[in-house]
């Protein structure tokens, strides 16, 4: 059983919503809050988020700092291993983005492929990419797969 410290007074829990324009009385009469005359007593008025009367605004009045070195850094590829491609493709096929894309394995925008060197390929495909690992171009020099950068 609950002791009666414990109970919470759930009376006030649920605040009524302020009625506006309902008497002088109310203190929220006549003007409803929104002073006298000007836009701001007018309907439809709305000010822009952030907005500060027409001086100058405080994330202008900040520097800037700080500094992004996204515009620099190399592109990052999607990977696929050599096991992968030797699931998913048959004798003569070449493997390439519209030939990824078109088998599922890629999806949304990329900057490019990459091949890693994990597995063995057996399959005779060509091979077009934007980079290879060197464990991969090793293993594809040694099965003499023809293979490109694209």
């Amino acid at each position: 059983m609950m002791p009666l410290h414990c109970l919470l007074n759930t009376s006030r829990e649920k605040q009524k919503r302020k009625r506006v324009g309902r008497g002088i009385g109310s203190g929220i009469g006549k003007t409803c809050g929104r002073g006298v005359k000007g836009a701001g007593a007018r309907s439809g008025y709305k000010t822009r988020t952030r907005y500060e009367g027409g001086q100058l605004p405080l994330y202008r009045k900040l520097p800037q700092r700080g500094f992004n070195n996204a515009r620099f850094r190399a592109p990052r590829f999607d990977t696929i291993n050599l096991a992968q491609i030797e699931e998913i493709y048959q004798d003569g096929e070449i493997v390439n983005l519209d030939s990824l894309y078109d088998k599922g394995f890629l999806s949304g925008p990329t900057a490019g492929i990459k091949i890693l060197g994990h597995g063995e390929v057996t399959k005779k495909v060509t091979i077009e990419a934007q980079a290879f690992s060197a464990s991969a171009e090793a293993k594809l020099k040694e099965s003499a797969i023809p293979y490109s950068l694209g």
